[in-house]
């Protein structure tokens, strides 16, 4: 299977613009009739929902973000106002991760079910994932609904689904069940393999023929690592409860977005507008449907406060139409120093460089100290159990990558405004492991 919708996977720019701006008509129609919120919304803001006609329009609305929907609904306001159908034909409640705040609140039909499914088969298809796979998902499978969705993608596809929830599962599920595809974060993935490895179990060897990495922004530098410590090709998906379902294919030469369910624009907070193709900005998403669909939530022009940049609007070699985004990165992990901005994948790119995973497994966390005048950055890394450790090297590496493209960070740093110290720790040495949940790996403390 090379496809899994090729008639809309592969449907010409032109004919795809058309069916877009139908479905924004359609959807915005929806969110009018059915959404407390948008009809306040379209009220306050003088819109009338008819003139939004095609996706250029959608630029002149303002924006929404993750605040706006925590401020309606409860405890904020008395209802839920973004939920846009019946209480009765509510298949399933889920919630975000409430990392940047109260958790918010989703409402999916079986027909969002099914067109959140339809976005992870086409990314799973264009995989190479099928008929015969069998896949461990280390997603949680609680209130998030990604590991709920890929489950019911993998049904629509014929794969079969080892739901784990989580990358702690005994060495014997691979052994046992012989899986030919793991889904979870890079960290995961490289601890399962050192687990693996201990116990006797060469990922090498292992039947895992393809990985798909998610959950979390990476460096290629990581996911070249884990490549390495497997042996097979890691894929990016990037997904959220809002419904940002992107995935690379096999040429990774970008994610796709399903631009037939998901309208995304590129926008920059400072400057107020939308970027052009090819610079740096926030993703703002409209959720699209096809005329009489319905649907539990909408969002219209929402922030996701991850940045990313378009690829390219072009055909794919893999032959898909639909546009490319680079992999996005959480705004909440980038900070500013003197007036440059970078982001905890930076790090990341400096601790993955090739020559220091000799002597390094690859976790770290990084601290920023100081005040307006002079900063202090504090990256820890972990150190393999092993002799010979060139930490030096370490700190070279990590050096010349992270301020090769920076050039007022890097002036700074020689200048002392800017000092970069180095922590080397035994395993589990690192702070974030006295800490539940996910880490906090770029932590600013000024």
């Amino acid at each position: 299977m090379d496809y899994f919708r090729e008639e809309m996977e592969t449907m010409p720019r032109d004919e795809l613009d058309a069916l877009i701006d139908e479905r924004i008509r359609y959807t915005v129609k929806y969110a009018a009739d059915n959404s407390l919120f948008y009809q306040k919304w379209f009220r306050k803001n003088n819109i009338k929902p008819a003139d939004i006609r095609e996706h250029e329009d959608l630029r002149e609305l303002p924006i929404i973000s993750g605040k706006t929907v925590r401020e309606h609904q409860p405890p904020s306001a008395s209802e839920f106002e973004f939920k846009s159908i019946d209480w009765n034909e509510v298949f399933t409640i889920h919630e975000t991760s409430g990392t940047s705040g109260t958790p918010k609140s989703f409402f999916l039909t079986w027909e969002d079910w099914n067109r959140y499914a339809e976005k992870y088969s086409r990314s799973f298809v264009s995989q190479n994932f099928g008929v015969g796979d069998r896949v461990v998902v280390c997603a949680s499978y609680g209130m998030n609904v990604g590991a709920n969705t890929m489950t019911l993608a993998a049904q629509k596809i014929g794969m079969t689904i080892i739901p784990t929830g989580k990358c702690t599962f005994p060495v014997r599920i691979m052994r046992h069940y012989q899986p030919t595809g793991i889904v979870g974060s890079v960290f995961k993935l490289i601890r399962l393999a050192r687990r693996m490895k201990k116990e006797g179990l060469d990922p090498h060897d292992s039947s895992i023929k393809r990985l798909v990495a998610g959950g979390e922004s990476f460096a290629e530098e990581s996911r070249a690592y884990v490549e390495k410590l497997w042996g097979v090709p890691v894929y990016n998906t990037y997904g959220s409860t809002e419904g940002t379902m992107c995935g690379e294919c096999q040429e990774k030469v970008g994610l796709h977005v399903p631009e037939d369910m998901v309208h995304l624009d590129v926008y920059n907070p400072q400057m107020e507008d939308f970027v052009v193709e090819g610079e740096c900005g926030r993703i703002v998403l409209t959720t699209l449907l096809p005329p009489g669909a319905k649907s539990g939530n909408l969002l219209l022009n929402y922030d996701t406060e991850d940045t990313t940049v378009v690829v390219s609007r072009d055909k794919c070699p893999c032959g898909r139409t639909h546009l490319r985004i680079l992999n996005p990165e959480r705004e909440a992990e980038t900070v500013w120093v003197l007036g440059s901005p970078f982001n905890r994948v930076d790090i990341e790119k400096g601790v993955f460089q090739p020559e220091n995973m000799d002597y390094l497994t690859g976790e770290y966390e990084a601290f920023l100290y100081g005040d307006e005048s002079e900063v202090t950055l504090r990256v820890s890394v972990e150190c393999q159990d092993t002799p010979d450790r060139n930490l030096e090297l370490v700190q070279e590496n990590f050096l010349k990558s992270f301020l090769e493209y920076k050039p007022a960070l890097s002036e700074a740093h020689q200048d002392g405004l800017f000092n970069i110290n180095f922590n080397f720790t035994e395993p589990e040495g690192l702070e974030f492991y006295k800490i539940r949940g996910r880490p906090k790996r770029l932590v600013d403390r000024r």
